[in-house]
């Protein structure tokens, strides 16, 4: 056991751990039990057993061996209380002397061309039996770790529409008897634009996470890119997935140069564009041309993805092309009819026609249902404000921005800039 510390470092370190071990640890059990729901389950009474041993006993020195050796124990604990799933223990016995044995299972690879255990979990999770608002917010939350309330932010819903959809999606999954299984066909091109929503969920919630003190959370942009790239050795002719995957690239080329030493967030137009990861727009431009060429630049990522390139092929803030930008915009809100790509369509117009402009669609996006409690949407209209010349209104839409942010990085931004502390012009996440 690692040296012990406080009770409140130990508990944040469970949770840092878990954070990062959950999906690996459902994916596990799915396949052992191929029960997705009850996967989860026992995957929550690991980070229980945790938080009950760990601040007695000390943090294991590998951590994420000894959730997945109890979340392992539980599974064969559930099975034999349960005389009706006999046949299923037995199995888990044979799946378990295999892994030890570390021999590769030759037929499973030939039936599984996946290839990637999450990647086919998230496909499980995603059945069409489910309803579609559902799919997403299920997977998010069981499978790759994401709060309700980070899933909530994610679609711009009250928490509590969020949970009750995924209790109800849980509860389907279970009363269903839908096999962990992997798709082929038709059935599988049923299942892919629920998850590319996924994987673009979980980048965006690394990109700029919802809660806690970090700005960024790496791991999940790191791990989206993964999921994107063996989805498009998966599906090379679709050009979503390659739009996806382009998006992702030149957004996260940025990474770098988004924060500061002490984690704090440094926006769109301030940031030094030497940090930008040439591998990684080139990696996007690449993908791009491969989703415009097989007729994808009009889709919702290849769209995205278009205006990431913009950024991405601007070397100052002065040579990115806004008139570009504000055009495809205007091409997505009408793909969408998104308030969220509205807002984001007065930043780049701001730049191109400016702020009166910008104010005036922004002022008619305040009442926006999807917007209520969107910190960007005050926050937006404040820069716009002070650019106008009325400071006094721009601070107090500062102050509400910064009352209804949920991540410490932003809202101790959005304070700031209500004290009047000139920041950069656009929020980095609206910039691009």
């Amino acid at each position: 056991m690692a040296a012990s510390g406080t009770e409140s470092d130990i508990h944040r370190a469970i949770l840092a751990t878990w954070r990062i071990e959950q999906p690996r640890l459902t994916a596990s059990l799915s396949r052992m039990l191929r029960d997705v729901p009850l996967a989860e389950e026992l995957t929550q009474d690991a980070l229980v057993a945790a938080l009950e041993r760990w601040p007695k006993a000390g943090i294991p020195d590998r951590p994420g061996a000894w959730l997945m050796a109890t979340a392992r124990r539980r599974a064969q604990e559930h099975l034999r209380r349960t005389p009706m799933l006999t046949r299923k223990l037995a199995m888990i016995a044979v799946s378990l002397e295999a892994e030890q044995n570390a021999m590769p299972d030759f037929d499973s690879a030939l039936d599984d061309d996946i290839g990637d255990e999450m990647l086919r979990l998230i496909f499980t999770a995603c059945h069409p039996l489910l309803p579609p608002p559902s799919r997403a917010a299920l997977t998010l939350r069981m499978i790759c770790g994401l709060t309700t309330g980070e899933i909530a932010r994610a679609f711009l819903l009250p928490e509590a529409t969020v949970a009750q959809r995924i209790v109800r999606a849980k509860r389907l999954l279970s009363d269903s008897g839908i096999a962990y299984e992997t798709p082929r066909g038709e059935e599988r091109a049923q299942r892919l634009p629920a998850v590319l929503e996924v994987i673009y969920l979980i980048f965006n919630e690394g990109y700029t996470a919802a809660r806690g003190d970090d700005w960024l959370r790496p791991e999940l942009c790191d791990e989206a890119r993964r999921l994107g790239r063996v989805l498009v050795s998966l599906t090379p002719e679709e050009p979503e997935v390659h739009g996806l995957v382009a998006l992702m690239e030149l957004n996260a080329s940025r990474n770098a140069a988004r924060t500061g030493p002490e984690g704090d967030p440094i926006l769109l137009m301030d940031q030094d564009r030497r940090r930008w990861d040439l591998l990684q727009i080139r990696r996007g431009l690449n993908a791009l041309a491969r989703a415009q060429a097989l007729g994808g630049g009009s889709g919702f990522y290849g769209l995205q993805a278009a205006i990431a390139a913009c950024h991405a092929r601007a070397s100052a803030p002065e040579d990115t092309d806004w008139a570009g930008i504000a055009g495809l915009y205007a091409h997505l809100s009408a793909l969408t009819h998104s308030p969220v790509v509205e807002l984001n369509r007065a930043v780049a117009v701001a730049m191109v026609a400016g702020p009166a402009a910008a104010l005036e669609i922004v002022e008619h996006l305040a009442g926006a249902p999807e917007l209520k409690t969107y910190h960007l949407l005050p926050s937006v209209r404040g820069d716009l404000l002070e650019r106008l010349g009325r400071v006094e209104d721009a601070r107090q839409a500062f102050a509400l921005a910064a009352a209804l942010a949920t991540n410490e990085r932003e809202r101790a931004l959005l304070e700031r800039r209500a004290k009047g502390s000139r920041a950069d012009a656009f929020n980095e996440r609206l910039g691009g």
